[in-house]
């Protein structure tokens, strides 16, 4: 045999890792509307979800209980005026504000809609 095939073989001959096995997680907030989907492990309230779950990405899901709900109902998010939340300018939303007067605080508020 010559040296390249030796090496081949020496290198094949060493042990393997087994490799990390992969998780799949859905991420929601407290009440059970999904944030988004994640194989990292990022601080917050998930749950552990199949590869196929994970693939399809569906927005249309709620968690109750710790178990994963398929709902028919489109989930409608969007920026509602609150006291807490982002500041932004109180003529434009796209605007983040730092001034003490002139600000409007808004929050994400998601809704179900009947499809």
């Amino acid at each position: 045999m010559n040296e390249t095939t030796e090496n081949f073989w020496a290198a094949w001959a060493l042990p393997q890792k087994p490799p990390t096995p992969a998780f799949y997680r859905l991420y929601h907030d407290e009440q059970g509307h999904l944030l988004f989907y994640s194989m990292e492990d990022v601080p917050g309230n998930y749950i552990e979800i199949d590869q196929v779950t994970f693939a399809a990405g569906s927005p249309r899901v709620r968690v109750v209980n710790g178990q994963l709900l398929h709902i028919k109902t489109n989930v409608v998010s969007k920026l509602v005026p609150s006291s807490q939340g982002q500041a932004c300018d109180i003529r434009d939303v796209a605007i983040i504000s730092n001034s003490s007067n002139n600000k409007q605080h808004w929050k994400l508020k998601a809704t179900d809609e009947t499809s």
